[in-house]
């Protein structure tokens, strides 16, 4: 594991300059790698079968590309995410002429690692998604570099950067210059919603909820599922993040009127069923937290707050939509008292706990 940086003793943590930064990395992530990007998206268009893979925070970002690879990349059935632990510790060898994309900040975690090992041994192709000062990855015909590594144990900036980066892959694979153009355009997006509100007021009004739910569909649902992380990890708070069609079936039978809920809801497939889920929290009487496009006219009459999000294909918005998560869980640390970027790591139980975990 690598050494902890020098701790800060109140905010701006390391997770705040992590968090402002997104809009100038996602400018330089893929300045540079243009001729890898392009020489492994050939490859990967020969292709049977295109695996992504990652565990935590790169899992979410292996889901988002799933439906990237498939509908920007136009494969299609062919792009198929997995749990880089579930790939290698219970799925079959892969067959020939199958590709495999790992996402792993630090590029140490052995199970993308075996992953990409077992990819190459299998005669297919494998690609790294890493941060930069990460070593290269040996099962790796191409490594793509995001950021230098984040001080925070909270990732944000290497997560969006990563979307980013697999963005532009998946448009290279396809053959998209429209959605090359838009991820183009998204640091500029990115830039003026860190400015749209007041994010401390945001936190101080709900701040002190029970628990936080997080949900979304489509390529959002990975959007809950990053919110809910960054909720347990930085500010330490009980959170669940659902797919908009599981919150739907069963487990709203859970929430409270003390809880939050956050609803990830640009136009989409996914819409009419996060209206549906809107409806549900509203009855039940929590308040939701709804990110919307503007011109959204159903859900913004449910919600206690709306974030409007700019007008962006659902495909590419979680790079932008869970941006203001991050900054909700960074100002609820603050409120709470809590350091994000340490993961409880500055207590002593969980200090050991954490010095315990090869991750």
């Amino acid at each position: 594991m690598r050494g902890e940086p020098p701790a800060r003793a109140g905010h701006p943590y390391y997770m705040h300059d992590a968090i402002y930064a997104q809009p100038g990395a996602l400018r330089l992530v893929a300045r540079g790698q243009g001729e890898a990007i392009e020489a492994a998206a050939a490859r990967l268009r020969e292709m049977d079968r295109v695996l992504l893979t990652g565990v935590g925070t790169s899992w979410h970002a292996a889901l988002v590309a799933e439906l990237l690879f498939a509908r920007v990349g136009r494969l299609g059935l062919r792009a198929r995410a997995f749990h880089a632990f579930e790939l290698a510790s219970y799925w079959t060898e892969p067959e020939t002429r199958t590709a495999t994309i790992a996402v792993t900040h630090r590029g140490t975690l052995p199970y993308a690692v075996a992953a990409l090992t077992r990819a190459k041994a299998g005669g297919g192709v494998g690609v790294a998604i890493t941060g930069k000062g990460a070593g290269a990855l040996a099962a790796a015909d191409w490594t793509l570099r995001t950021v230098d590594q984040e001080q925070s144990g909270a990732h944000t900036v290497s997560y969006t950067s990563a979307l980013a980066l697999l963005a532009t892959l998946a448009a290279a694979v396809g053959g998209g210059g429209d959605a090359a153009r838009e991820v183009d355009a998204i640091p500029d997006m990115l830039a003026l919603l860190l400015g749209q509100e007041s994010w401390d007021d945001l936190a101080g009004r709900f701040a002190d909820r029970h628990r936080y739910w997080f949900v979304g569909g489509g390529p959002n649902t990975a959007t809950a599922y990053e919110a809910a992380l960054k909720m347990g990890e930085a500010a330490h708070a009980t959170s669940a993040g659902f797919n908009c069609e599981q919150f739907l079936h069963g487990a709203w039978a859970a929430l409270e009127a003390e809880d939050a809920v956050f609803l990830v809801a640009p136009p989409g497939p996914s819409h009419e069923r996060c209206l549906a889920v809107a409806r549900v929290v509203k009855e039940i009487g929590a308040p939701l937290i709804a990110l919307v496009r503007e011109d959204d006219r159903e859900i913004p009459p449910l919600a206690a707050e709306t974030i409007a999000i700019p007008e962006i294909d659902e495909l590419l918005s979680p790079i932008l939509t869970v941006v203001p998560l991050q900054l909700f869980v960074y100002h609820t640390a603050l409120r709470r008292g809590v350091n994000p970027d340490a993961m409880r790591s500055d207590q002593p139980a969980y200090g050991r706990v954490r010095a315990t975990l090869a991750l």
